[in-house]
């Protein structure tokens, strides 16, 4: 064997060694050509669950029937919050003060004030209520810098929204492959999402809902990197390196 052969023989190993890993795209949204406008789409709304805790405030003409929901009671949101408000019931239904129980599961943000109004309106002058879910909580786990469950103050918020709580994906995160599980219907529903591809704007697991889990699948080459058969693999890939450099010193005598 010639060293001009044993040299090439070298590159071509080195080359091929090279060439095993798979390109991967880490741009979101990288079939992105132009400005591309998406209307949210209709019936995504977060309505009311049972086991969610609602909190709700009025103001009206009368400070007194006003007191009344200056504190709500019952329940707080994670035993130390400083708001509390209702827990919706296996029925649906909450219960407050001059109302008794009331049904609000099924309903949006918006239906719930003005149904809750509608019906203090009986026996409060001119109320105005303002209803917020105070547990609305997602959960952002696998391949992020920071795994963690987050409170949602104003109940919406998206996939990538969701990302930048959790210190977005690290590098072995695949755009390609997120997965969204939900809660509804009595079961669980999984979804999976795909960050390269603009379609994703318009999925309706996009907007997550109340204790919606992410979960960011790792690619491939994390599970190499941390594999206990390839210890070895960076002592071969350092003698190979160590014999393309004898053979470029060989060439040039």
């Amino acid at each position: 064997m010639t060293k001009r052969t044993f040299s090439c023989g070298c590159l071509l190993l080195i080359i091929l060694l090279g060439s095993c890993a798979a390109r991967r795209d880490l741009v979101y949204f990288s079939d992105l050509a132009n400005t591309v406008s998406v209307n949210d789409l209709q019936g995504q709304d977060v309505r009311i669950r049972q086991n969610d805790i609602v909190s709700v405030s009025m103001n009206s003409s009368s400070p007194e029937s006003d007191l009344l929901f200056a504190n709500n009671k019952n329940v707080s949101a994670d035993g130390t919050a400083k708001r509390e408000g209702y827990r919706v019931n296996k029925e649906g239904m909450i219960h407050m003060p001059l109302i008794g129980d009331f049904k609000i599961e099924g309903m949006t943000i918006e239906q719930a004030d003005s149904a809750i109004a509608a019906k203090l309106s009986k026996q409060v002058k001119n109320p105005v209520v303002d209803v917020q879910i105070i547990n609305f909580k997602i959960t952002v786990i696998g391949e992020v810098n920071k795994p963690s469950s987050f409170l949602i103050p104003d109940e919406k918020v998206n996939v990538l929204e969701a990302l930048g709580l959790a210190g977005d994906m690290t590098v072995y995160g695949k755009r390609e492959r997120v997965l969204v599980i939900r809660s509804e219907g009595g079961g669980k529903t999984i979804r999976k999402l795909n960050l390269n591809n603009k379609e994703v704007l318009s999925s309706p697991y996009f907007y997550l809902k109340q204790n919606d889990i992410v979960y960011v699948e790792p690619d491939r080459s994390k599970a190499v990197e941390y594999s206990q058969n390839t210890r070895l693999m960076p002592l071969v890939t350092a003698a190979i390196s160590a014999l393309a450099v004898l053979a470029a010193v060989l060439l040039r005598r």
